[in-house]
C-alpha cells in the first residue's frame, strides 16, 4: 500500500472539515433567548390568500372543507408569529396550555379552520408569554391594524402579479407602513401569502430578514374568490 502522502492528508482534512462546517455556515444562528416564552422582538402577521391555498389542496386531494367550502374567503390569518431579529421561537411550551373551545369558535372568521388554530397555539401562540385568551386577541387586534387592498377583497377572475405589485398596494392603503416591513411568498405559480411586520404594540416594523425568504418569481397568479363565475368554471 502506498502511504499518503502529507499534502493529500492535509486536503482530506480540509475537505472533512469544510463539508462538516457548511451547514454550520448557511443556518441562522440561534437566539440566546430561543424558545423562552415572551421573549422576542417582533410579530409576523402572516395573511394566507385563500383561494391559492384551497386550490393547491385540491390538486393535492380533497382540499379541508372548513376553508374551501362554499363560503368565499379572500385573505386569512395563517398565523401571527413571534420573532427575533434573527430567526424565530417555536413550541415555547410543551406541552402546551390547553384551548378552551369557545376561543377557537371566536376566531373562526379570521382563521376559518379549527385544526389552524389549535396548531398556530401550539407552535407559535405558545411563545408569546400570553394567556390563550390575550393572544388570540392580540391576533384579532394586529388584524384590525392592517387594511387590505380593495382590489383583492372580492376578486372575481385570476389576477396576474408581481410580488412588488402587491407589496406596493399595501404599502398605499396603510399609512406608516414601508415596503421593508412587508414580504410576499409564493409556491411554483400563485401568490401564497402576505407577511406583515408588527411590533409588540403591533406598529409597523423593518425586518429585512423577512424579506430574503420573499417570493422572487416575476409574477404569479392570485386565483379568484370561491363561488365566482371564474373559480366555478375552472
Amino acid at each position: 500500500m502506498v502511504p499518503m502522502s502529507i499534502r493529500a492528508v492535509v486536503a482530506v482534512v480540509v475537505s472533512v472539515t469544510v463539508a462538516s462546517g457548511a451547514g454550520t455556515i448557511s443556518a441562522p444562528a440561534q437566539d440566546r433567548r430561543q424558545n423562552q416564552s415572551g421573549q422576542f422582538d417582533f410579530y409576523v402577521l402572516s395573511l394566507s390568500w385563500s383561494p391559492s391555498f384551497c386550490e393547491a389542496a385540491g390538486e393535492r386531494g380533497t382540499p379541508p372543507q372548513q376553508q374551501c367550502g362554499a363560503r368565499p374567503y379572500s385573505f386569512v390569518v395563517h398565523g401571527l408569529w413571534p420573532q427575533y431579529e434573527k430567526g424565530f421561537p417555536e413550541f415555547c411550551q410543551q406541552p402546551s396550555p390547553r384551548l378552551n373551545r369557545n376561543i377557537v369558535s371566536s376566531m373562526l372568521d379570521l382563521m376559518p379552520a379549527p385544526r389552524l388554530i389549535f396548531n398556530e397555539w401550539d407552535k407559535h401562540g405558545t411563545c408569546s408569554g400570553l394567556s390563550p385568551n390575550a393572544y388570540f386577541e392580540t391576533v384579532r387586534r394586529a388584524r384590525a391594524v392592517v387594511k387590505i387592498p380593495d382590489a383583492y377583497i372580492e376578486l372575481k377572475e385570476p389576477l396576474m402579479v408581481t410580488p412588488d405589485e402587491v407589496e406596493e398596494a399595501f404599502v398605499k392603503v396603510n399609512p406608516g407602513l414601508a415596503r421593508d416591513a412587508v414580504a410576499v411568498t409564493c409556491d411554483s405559480r400563485r401568490l401564497s401569502e402576505v407577511r406583515i411586520c408588527l411590533s409588540k404594540d403591533l406598529r409597523f416594523h423593518a425586518c429585512p430578514e423577512i424579506d430574503t425568504r420573499a417570493c422572487r418569481r416575476e409574477k404569479v397568479v392570485m386565483p379568484p374568490l370561491r363561488g365566482s363565475n371564474a373559480a366555478l368554471t375552472r
